[in-house]
């Protein structure tokens, strides 16, 4: 499985930007995806999980602000980022696995296989 991120860029704060992430090898939704961010100096964190088998979750400093989406027949799935804060910058990198995640593991790290290359996010204030 390839998976190749897209969409960052350089913000001002309040504004936003969507995030694409492009798979090949394997259809997109016969596993569970996420999106992960790593800010300089800083260990990789999650940010949101979608599921075939569950509800989509969020990150607590996200929640409200960005949506986790998927296209099916583009195989692709989404980051929308609304209201985009400084403390938002990071590389962004998207990640699924083969089947399902146990919920409460989604939001780590070691829980996906595949990775995209990461897209740097740069929020200006």
């Amino acid at each position: 499985v390839q998976l190749q991120a897209s969409g960052g860029g350089l913000v001002q704060a309040g504004g936003s930007l969507r995030l694409a992430c492009a798979a090949s090898g394997r259809t997109l939704s016969r596993g569970d995806m996420a999106w992960f961010r790593q800010a300089p100096g800083k260990e990789r964190e999650f940010v949101a999980a979608k599921s075939a088998f569950s509800t989509n979750m969020y990150a607590d400093s996200v929640k409200g602000r960005f949506t986790i989406s998927a296209d099916n027949g583009k195989n692709t799935m989404y980051l929308q980022m609304n209201n985009l804060k400084p403390e938002d910058t990071a590389v962004y990198y998207c990640a699924t696995r083969d089947g399902r995640i146990i919920p409460a593991f989604r939001n780590r790290v070691e829980s996906y296989e595949y990775w995209g290359q990461g897209t740097l996010v740069t929020v200006s204030s």
